[in-house]
């Protein structure tokens, strides 16, 4: 897993940026997560490293490793004799020091996983549904936290990260179209979920989930600029620029399904038309097999000659609508690559990405490329629980300028 910058949380040099600390009183939290971002950036860090690195005092950086040491976050290795005086202790991330879990909540299954705090899944599990309410959703997910702790009962759960189908609370676009589940646009929805759970709950959309996912365990390890085009029941895209997820003001950034790219064209369930997942989802496909849109296309024969007719129809509709979005996506963003990746069968991703070729000119058309501008992404199924649970970890260790401000105007 990586860390909050370049999420690299298994190993880093120390030759990386690490953010500095503060050494006001109120900002504590901050200045916790700064060491344990500097101690994953490092892998193995002494005291007087972390106060080099962070600018913190040297004060500040003993009580809060002692605190975090007590917690059973960090743990401290054999002294190493490097010259004169009291030899230093190594100090590293226990990765039992803390659990989160993740679940992507989508039309046809719930999948769950189980991270440490060095970002190894654990455990995970998938449960079949069919559109599941809130209402018929909770027990379950109260059911498989249960199960996740009980194998775990003597150590720290931080959290859990629910990844949800956008966009959220859109008026006449959250709760229609194939992507809605209901119940789920709530305001209460929050709380309910820390209540029956009893752990923080972040909320986050599904899309930037598997961008998150992607970057951990796919082919963006080492990207710092790119977008993650997610097809799904509908289709969303994930933002991962400069190093950091762009998730918008409302965690809507990236809902391109609604994004109009057909002149006149096929009416859309929000009430405009030639919206993108009208052309590019996998409710499109089975409108083009016949079926309706809430059926489980993971479930199909792909192999019969009907199948592939539809599947050929669909691709000479959505290949030149998908087109235009990537010549939009590249020009306004200037990503390294844009990959494609979600639930459509994989052999149907493969022939959609094919067929992408040859892509209008834009201003990724460039020579000295690292990248494909296309790719396909590589992590599997449980991309999304993934990236949910990781980013609840984000929050545990990532410094948050966002709180350090908020408490400095207090």
């Amino acid at each position: 897993m990586r860390a909050p910058d370049d999420v690299n949380m298994r190993k880093a040099s120390t030759k990386r940026i690490v953010t500095t600390g503060t050494n006001a009183e109120h900002a504590r939290l901050h200045n916790r997560r700064v060491i344990l971002e500097a101690i994953r950036l490092g892998g193995r860090l002494t005291r007087a490293d972390l106060t080099r690195l962070t600018s913190l005092t040297a004060q500040t950086v003993s009580n809060i490793v002692t605190e975090l040491q007590e917690e059973g976050v960090l743990l401290a290795h054999a002294p190493e004799k490097v010259g004169r005086g009291q030899p230093p202790v190594p100090l590293s991330i226990n990765p039992q020091g803390g659990y989160a879990i993740g679940f992507h909540v989508e039309q046809h299954r719930i999948i769950a996983v189980l991270l440490d705090l060095l970002g190894e899944c654990q455990a995970q599990a998938s449960l079949p549904v069919d559109y599941p309410a809130f209402d018929e959703a909770l027990p379950l997910l109260t059911e498989t936290v249960g199960r996740f702790r009980a194998q775990f009962p003597s150590h720290r759960f931080i959290g859990v990260g629910i990844a949800l189908p956008g966009p959220f609370d859109v008026e006449g676009i959250t709760a229609v179209g194939p992507t809605a589940l209901s119940g789920w646009d709530d305001p209460a929805i929050p709380s309910r979920l820390e209540e029956a759970l009893e752990l923080p709950v972040l909320i986050e959309n599904d899309a930037t989930a598997a961008t998150m996912g992607e970057r951990l365990h796919g082919v963006a390890s080492d990207l710092q600029n790119f977008v993650h085009l997610f097809i799904g029941s509908g289709l969303g895209a994930g933002l991962y620029l400069e190093n950091r997820l762009y998730p918008g003001h409302w965690h809507n950034a990236g809902e391109i399904g609604h994004m109009s790219v057909i002149p006149d064209g096929k009416v859309c369930y929000c009430g405009n038309t030639g919206c993108l997942e009208r052309y590019v989802s996998i409710a499109s496909l089975l409108e083009h097999l016949g079926q309706t849109a809430d059926q489980d296309i993971a479930t199909w024969n792909c192999n019969t000659a009907a199948f592939r007719q539809g599947v050929d129809a669909w691709l000479n509709e959505a290949v030149p609508a998908l087109r235009q979005a990537i010549n939009i996506l590249e020009s306004l963003l200037d990503p390294q690559t844009i990959l494609i990746s979600g639930f459509l069968p994989e052999p149907i991703l493969k022939q959609l990405v094919n067929r992408l070729a040859p892509l209008p000119v834009s201003v990724s058309r460039r020579p000295d490329r690292e990248y494909p501008r296309i790719q396909l992404g590589a992590a599997g199924p449980d991309t999304v629980a993934l990236g949910a649970a990781a980013l609840v970890i984000l929050t545990e260790i990532s410094p948050h300028y966002e709180t350090l401000l908020k408490a400095e105007r207090g």
